[in-house]
């Protein structure tokens, strides 16, 4: 089986490597643009590209994959090499530009996706982040016939796991992204091929119901907002972690710091939401619109991560 890849970061890069590692044939892969990074803003390549370099195989970066788009030019270039490749299959993992109708009609056998949840449920861009910040039990992978809606496929392999209390962004994603490498090379051995009874998997659609759409992250969405519930915003704090991460305004300091652990206190409190009503080597706790924050890992601008304990020696709010 010919296999073509589209992916982009760590979580497509595993499932890039377990592709490999089980014999299939990747005659191209496909990846984002080179992107700024470090002090020196240098172009640098992501983590499926590195991996399908030291492999030598045939790497694309366009910028669009729309005929009709701001880079036709990409798109003409990138629907040749599709082309010439002859794929049975395309995987998508992480890939970070739309399949235009051409792109999903290119394989002879389609196009899979590795999605990280338990579709319906969190459709979109940011599955494993909604999932927490919902307060979710668990989530998984879903591997999905890919088609022109928005992860509305149907279904060949789903797994679930749960979702830890203590689960971050970060956490969730290592496990997902192991567990969806697993998948994806099951999937493609008992991938159901016309003429040949021996395969197993068949493609199922997706239920009616559950259907959620996991919005965007954006830098915006970093601020936290202390009048919502302290154990939404405990859960959130873990969703954004790495990225966007969550900021508070602390008094005393200029810049917004960074808050990476959190916990929800069940102890009301009547002041008004943003109020810091203790600080101690526990925490610092903040009123919320129900409930009580207490912040457990800050970083102020420019520093390092720092326990509460080690945080508050260098503060000194007013009064």
């Amino acid at each position: 089986m010919r296999a073509g890849f589209a992916g982009t970061p760590e979580f497509a890069r595993l499932a890039l490597e377990a592709m490999l590692r089980a014999g299939f044939d990747v005659p191209l892969v496909l990846t984002q643009p080179d992107r700024p990074s470090g002090r020196g803003l240098r172009l640098t390549p992501g983590p499926v590209k590195l991996l399908a370099l030291e492999h030598d195989i045939p790497v694309l970066q366009p910028r669009s994959l729309r005929l009709d788009g701001r880079y036709p030019e990409d798109a003409r270039h990138a629907q040749a090499a599709i082309d010439a490749a002859a794929l049975d299959v395309l995987v998508v993992a992480a890939y970070g530009l739309i399949l235009p109708a051409w792109v999903l009609a290119a394989p002879r056998l389609g196009c899979l996706n590795i999605h990280g949840s338990l579709l319906p449920r969190w459709r979109g861009a940011a599955p494993i982040q909604r999932a927490i910040e919902a307060g979710d039990a668990r989530t998984g992978i879903t591997i999905m016939q890919m088609d022109e809606g928005l992860d509305t496929g149907d279904m060949l392999l789903v797994e679930s796991v749960p979702i830890d209390a203590s689960d971050t962004a970060s956490s969730l994603h290592d496990r997902l992204a192991a567990l969806g490498a697993d998948m994806i090379v099951r999937a493609l051995k008992g991938l159901e091929v016309p003429g040949d009874p021996g395969q197993k998997i068949k493609a199922i659609p997706q239920p009616a119901d559950g259907v959620t759409y996991a919005a965007k992250l954006d830098r915006a969405q970093a601020a936290i907002d202390a009048t919502l519930p302290a154990q939404l915003l405990a859960r959130r704090i873990r969703a954004f972690n790495p990225a966007p991460g969550a900021t508070i305004n602390l008094p005393g300091l200029t810049d917004p710091v960074k808050i990476w652990q959190a916990r929800a206190i069940e102890t009301q409190t009547r002041a008004t939401p943003g109020t810091v009503l203790q600080i101690s080597p526990d925490g610092i706790d903040i009123a919320t619109g129900d409930g009580v924050l207490r912040l457990l890992e800050l970083q102020r601008a420019g520093g390092k991560r720092q326990s509460a304990d080690v945080f508050i020696r260098g503060w000194s709010p007013p009064g």
